[in-house]
């Protein structure tokens, strides 16, 4: 009798060690948010400063995690804004992440750039959107064998793990909460 109950309890504990790194998988797992998810997240006019500045909704791109936690962006219009040339996209971020030195924690924000002397990569500078403060610049670097051109694309960590703006990609990691 104990040892029917000593290979049933063997057999659980077998089945649910199997399976748990499966859960942990899908728990941590991310996807492309849909149009639907970047509408009701994005603003059609941004809060930036003092200023409500139309985004371009059909530049808009976003992941999600299994948590529900976004991080998302759009491009502005800046054209007769006074954030013209200081500012190109629109950030929102639900869970951290890092890039290089840079850490945003959840919150909206902006962001620029302008290109680096050697010309193969863009200093992007970030903003808090309310405020204007700067967060911090890092580099991204152009993306090697990569002949599509995107507005703005934010790739999920577990395809690439890279904010796309034309050309270039800054790559990012999950930050801790």
């Amino acid at each position: 009798m104990i040892n029917k109950s000593m290979k049933a309890y063997v057999s659980c504990a077998f089945l649910l060690l199997s399976i748990y790194p499966f859960a942990l998988a899908q728990k941590a797992a991310w996807r492309q948010a849909t149009d639907a998810e970047l509408a009701s997240l994005l603003p059609t006019r941004a809060p930036v400063e003092k200023e409500h500045i139309e985004t371009e909704m059909r530049t808009a791109s976003g992941i999600v995690n299994a948590n529900g936690r976004y991080v998302a962006g759009v491009v502005l219009l800046t054209a007769g804004y006074s954030a013209d040339g200081k500012y190109s996209h629109y950030l929102v971020v639900q869970t951290p992440i890092r890039m290089g030195s840079v850490q945003l924690k959840p919150g909206e924000y902006v962001f620029g750039w302008t290109r680096a002397k050697s010309g193969d990569a863009l200093s992007v500078h970030f903003h808090v959107a309310a405020t204007g403060a700067l967060v911090g610049t890092v580099d991204a670097h152009r993306i090697v064998g990569s002949s599509r051109v995107e507005s703005l694309h934010i790739w999920p960590p577990g395809d690439k793990a890279l904010i796309q703006i034309g050309r270039f990609g800054i790559p990012y990691k999950q930050a801790a909460d």
